[in-house]
């Protein structure tokens, strides 16, 4: 696939890298030369010089073609504007994601209709997990970390109780995604019965895991 990254700064840089070494074409587009000094040494993708924010450069790096663009500058405004700008004249091109560095920048950049990745409020958002508590595993983050799906073992003392047993009581913010039994993932009901050693995949904020794992050190203490 044919990827472009506007901004060949440290996020840049390493998205453009990780595209690259899995065998995608990459072309990285910055204002100042300097900046793909920071490329690795076995990086060969296209590099291209210019202005951030003009059609001749957007032709240059030859964004009408893209699979996706990202555009990951160190400016949440520019990144808005060159966001819709290839939004606006390159309809065909399907993935225009924009970075987002300040939360209070956030509102704006959505107010385009962009796809937002925020890097400070995801960070934001897994450090407080941590802190309040690791007993449960992040394996995917959608948005900016939201909504996350987490893995949960079952303790051997919930054998042979059901699924809605376990959910009562619980935050409303969640839900169960599949259960994991000996490798082999299926779909639960209410009256699934629950085995030490399952797996609960839940899609869920953070408040809905948070209560979900409460729930489970509950049954410990009885």
């Amino acid at each position: 696939m044919n990827f472009i990254v506007i901004g060949c700064g440290r996020v840049g840089e390493q998205l453009a890298y990780r595209l690259y070494k899995q065998k995608h074409k990459v072309v990285v587009v910055d204002n100042n030369r300097n900046n793909f000094n920071r490329l690795s040494s076995d990086f060969h993708g296209r590099t291209v010089e210019g202005e951030v924010l003009s059609l001749d450069t957007f032709t240059r790096a030859s964004v009408a073609t893209a699979d996706g663009v990202a555009v990951v500058t160190n400016s949440d405004t520019l990144n808005a504007v060159i966001g819709h700008a290839i939004r606006s004249h390159y309809p065909q091109v399907k993935r225009v994601l924009v970075r987002n560095y300040d939360p209070a920048m956030r509102e704006m950049l959505e107010a385009f209709g962009l796809q937002v990745i925020s890097s400070t409020a995801w960070g934001a958002e897994r450090m407080q997990e941590l802190l309040i508590d690791a007993s449960f595993r992040t394996v995917f983050s959608a948005g900016n970390g939201e909504v996350e799906f987490y893995e949960l073992y079952i303790p051997e003392h919930w054998e042979e109780r059901t699924v809605s047993a376990l959910l009562s009581g619980c935050s409303n913010a969640l839900l169960i995604a599949a259960l994991t039994r000996a490798g082999r993932a299926e779909l639960v009901t209410p009256d699934t019965m629950l085995k030490g050693g399952d797996v609960l995949t839940v899609s869920a904020t953070l408040e809905g895991v948070t209560s979900l794992n409460a729930r489970l050190h509950e049954g410990m203490e009885e």
